[in-house]
């Protein structure tokens, strides 16, 4: 029996990284994407193959919709040349970058960047790869629990996250004939390098956090790419259309 494999752009690090190796566990196989850090590519990969699993990993800009047809081209080959398959199964939109700034202050550059990265990229990048996905295979798209509560300086980019929410449920419609489920998933705070490493680096920052959450904790990577992979299960092939939010219960 084939095993099932994964794409998961921003795979090289945080929760992308964690989502690959906690899906390799599962024996789900990977092909993750990074934008600059080939090394750091590379040692997740050796990662999942030392646990026995099979990963590669492609160069991929997601902000760049121009490269987004050669970057298919190239993922076809890949699963030819590898798995010896035309598809992969599961889709993980993880990549992004994090803006902090107040709405009074967001530059129009910063706005582009993260339209062009979390939902222009998202939008076109899953448009150009569904030929290449399998029928009955899962798409999940990155979200943020700062679409659902709000914190000042994260306007611009919690925008972008509520629009990605929006498209999910549109995919789930318009793929439900493909038998191809959509969700998005939304972190809370996690401990990760995300914008800076703030919430894991700042004591005071991760202090409030924990304070405002209901488990008494911020988040860890581990909590979020074991919830990724299992929403990609079997046991939850029947949740789709929906925004799932794991954030240890922040703000209730």
């Amino acid at each position: 029996m084939n095993r099932k494999i994964a794409l998961i752009t921003g795979g090289s690090r945080g929760l992308g990284r964690e989502t690959a190796l906690r899906l390799a566990e599962s024996g789900v196989d990977t092909i993750l994407t990074y934008h600059s850090r080939r090394d750091a590519a590379d040692a997740v990969v050796a990662e999942i193959d030392a646990r026995g699993g099979n990963a590669a990993a492609l160069q991929l800009d997601t902000g760049d919709t121009a490269s987004f047809a050669q970057f298919a081209a190239q993922v076809r080959e890949l699963l030819q040349s590898r798995w010896q398959r035309e598809h992969f199964d599961f889709l993980v939109n993880n990549a992004g970058i994090g803006v902090h700034a107040p709405l009074a202050e967001t530059t129009e550059a910063q706005f582009d960047q993260l339209v062009n990265i979390h939902l222009k990229g998202v939008f076109f990048l899953t448009q150009t790869l569904l030929p290449v996905i399998a029928d009955g295979g899962r798409i999940v798209n990155l979200s943020s629990g700062l679409a659902r509560f709000t914190l000042p300086g994260y306007g611009a980019y919690a925008a972008m996250k509520g629009a990605v929410e929006v498209l999910s449920r549109y995919l789930a419609k318009e793929l439900g004939a493909r038998g191809i489920a959509v969700n998005s998933f939304a972190p809370g705070a996690i401990e990760t390098d995300f914008g800076g490493g703030t919430v894991r680096d700042n004591q005071a920052v991760n202090d409030f956090i924990a304070a405002q959450t209901a488990l008494g904790r911020v988040g860890l990577p581990e909590d979020i790419g074991g919830a990724i992979a299992s929403l990609l299960s079997d046991d939850n092939r029947w949740i789709n259309g929906q925004r799932i939010e794991a954030s240890g219960g922040m703000f209730l």
